[in-house]
């Protein structure tokens, strides 16, 4: 049945493969179970209804990624999208949450439309290969910036920006926390050199292990005000009537109290954030995984970019912020998930997870960063496709630019739009204009309008 329905065989991967791919991409994004209700809910939303929304938008998502598009890709809340919702939109522009959902459901719509038009796709194919290179390479820094940042080994210590954690500080629970991330690397490296299979959750489950037995020996001390909570998971039924508090909420709004322009704006920048969110990932996660034809396009780009919008708009109707492709897909894919199988996996753990979420959600940090800096070294291997050599230096400059400007402003989007303004600016200066495509040279005027305007 899994053969007819994904083509396992056509795609070089077997039933084992993809479960332990899917698992494994499911186990690195699994902190957002933890992480967005905690953030919607400084907006003034039910946090477990919030984690039920998350929960269903999730696995709608990466459902319809599996069956309409055969990729092993999941979606969830995007981080930092969340953020914006809860931070600036509720937080400091004062736009009650279910104003915000609405404009996650009108920004899924117009996804929708554009993704039926062929208009992401053309974007996506028009982006020069160099970049979709570059685009690889960054999300590799920059999801093992997102690791190491979770391990808390990488801090901010108020001079520098970022620094190493002080490991003697606060050892029973930072410090401990940073060096078991820094030895769950280290083994998750040594099983991937020794091409042991399911070496990331090998290394997920074996990191979180240590740290248990780290808590009963009394070397972890959990410290809940700190943001430090026992290692054991806690088994408990989730309260299912908590998710009316946000069902269906986003059209529950009074259309007299919008400032329709401060409005279009938000959606305006919903829409820039997840388009490009979107494809970065799609393109980055698609090269790594040698998906891409020899054109540099990913043949099922249409049918993922719908289920994206689909996910988008389904997940603020339960009540959640933008759902997104999310660059976590890179683990399974670096564990050999290749076809929708991988995603339907992570899609049914997602649905479970709604009835056991405290047990998934007990996976700390510090257990999922090895993963991430692991699959972050495998995709930075990409930058060697790229040509650096002195008569290639139109595309090199834009490709250099994109890889160092995602992890540095956290921010896949941001990394694509500088990537683009630059070599378009750089080619068209140094009489190599006519390789430019047309679309980039729309996109570049875009993107400095949304510096300008947004």
């Amino acid at each position: 049945m899994f053969e007819k329905i994904f083509r396992l065989k056509q795609n070089n991967t077997s039933v084992k493969t993809e479960l332990t791919a899917g698992l494994t991409t499911f186990m690195t994004m699994a902190y957002i179970l933890a992480v967005n209700p905690s953030i919607l809910g400084a907006a003034g939303m039910d946090q477990t209804a919030v984690l039920i929304a998350t929960c269903l938008a999730s696995f709608v998502g990466t459902a319809c990624m599996a069956f309409m598009a055969n990729l092993p890709f999941a979606l969830s809340a995007g981080m930092g999208l969340n953020a914006f919702f809860a931070y600036t939109i509720v937080g400091i522009m004062g736009y009650p949450w279910q104003v915000a959902l609405l404009a996650v459901f009108i920004e899924g719509i117009i996804f929708l439309v554009l993704s039926l038009t062929n208009i992401r796709e053309a974007i996506f194919n028009a982006i020069p290969l160099s970049l979709k290179t570059a685009v690889s390479v960054g999300i590799g820094l920059f999801i093992a910036f997102i690791g190491l940042q979770n391990a808390g080994i990488c801090v901010d210590n108020g001079s520098t920006l970022v620094s190493i954690t002080d490991f003697t500080a606060n050892f029973s629970t930072a410090g401990i926390s940073a060096l078991l991330a820094l030895l769950g690397t280290l083994f998750t490296f040594i099983l991937y050199l020794k091409k042991v299979k399911g070496s990331a959750l090998l290394g997920i489950i074996g990191t979180w292990a240590a740290g248990m037995v780290c808590q009963l020996a009394g070397v972890y001390v959990p410290s809940p005000e700190a943001g430090y909570y026992s290692l054991f998971p806690s088994v408990q039924m989730t309260d299912f009537n908590a998710f009316f508090n946000t069902f269906g909420q986003c059209f529950n709004v009074d259309l007299n109290t919008i400032d329709w322009f401060s409005f279009i704006v938000i959606i305006f920048s919903f829409l820039f954030v997840d388009l490009f969110d979107t494809l970065g990932t799609l393109i980055g996660v698609s090269a790594k995984a040698k998906m891409l034809d020899k054109d540099g396009k990913l043949p099922a780009i249409k049918p993922a970019l719908l289920s994206d919008s689909v996910a988008t708009a389904v997940g603020a109707v339960f009540g959640t912020s933008t759902t997104t492709t999310f660059v976590e897909s890179s683990a399974g894919v670096a564990e050999g998930g290749r076809t929708g199988l991988t995603a339907l996996t992570t899609a049914v753990l997602f649905l479970v997870s709604i009835f056991f979420a405290p047990v998934f959600t007990a996976v700390p940090g510090f257990a999922t960063a090895p993963a991430l800096i692991v699959v972050g070294f495998l995709m930075f291997s990409a930058i060697a496709d790229i040509k650096f050599s002195e008569k290639n230096y139109t595309d090199a400059v834009p490709a250099y630019i994109c890889i160092i400007s995602m992890p540095l402003f956290y921010s896949i989007s941001e990394g694509i739009s500088l990537g683009i303004i630059s070599y378009t600016v750089i080619n068209l200066i140094c009489g190599k204009g006519k390789k430019i495509p047309p679309l980039v040279y729309v996109l570049s005027v875009l993107f400095v309008l949304k510096y300008i305007l947004l």
